[in-house]
């Protein structure tokens, strides 16, 4: 999926989210960094193409490890441990890309190491994906204006 669809679809979790978290502000950052932290791993995604992903790059594999729910239990065991207050919403951000990578025509490989792949139909950039896209902008919408709503 492209960085868009995910941001989206994340955005749309963190609205619905929004009110029952302690520290929102805190919560949507990282949130959207874990959002579209997996695609690190590709020198074509938008935080592939920083230079300090370059290094990563070479040592692994675009939807390798790093696309894999064994990495992100390990990383939020960590948060979990010593910065408790993002790990809910990195869990949430990372997990959220995983889960939506798993219906697109390349899939991942959800516990790395085994090779058992999830992957579905979905090709990235496609007119599956735009057509998600598109749901998720008036998901978002409709859920800002019952927002707005409440408030009056």
């Amino acid at each position: 999926m492209l960085v868009k669809t995910h941001l989206v679809i994340s955005l749309f979790f963190i609205l619905i989210l929004m009110p029952i978290v302690n520290n929102p502000v805190a919560f949507t950052v990282v949130f959207l960094v874990a959002t579209v932290l997996p695609d690190v791993d590709s020198r074509f995604s938008f935080i592939g193409q920083k230079k300090i992903a370059r290094v990563l790059q070479f040592f692994t594999k675009h939807r390798g490890i790093i696309h894999s729910f064994t990495l992100l239990f390990l990383i939020v065991f960590f948060l979990i441990l010593f910065f408790p207050t993002l790990s809910l919403g990195f869990f949430l951000g990372y997990g959220i890309h995983l889960f939506v990578d798993s219906f697109t025509k390349d899939g991942i490989v959800p516990f790395y190491p085994l090779k058992v792949k999830s992957k579905g139909m979905i090709s990235s950039g496609g007119k599956i994906e735009s057509g998600v896209f598109v749901v998720f902008v008036m998901l978002n919408l409709a859920v800002i204006m019952v927002r707005i709503a409440s408030v009056f």
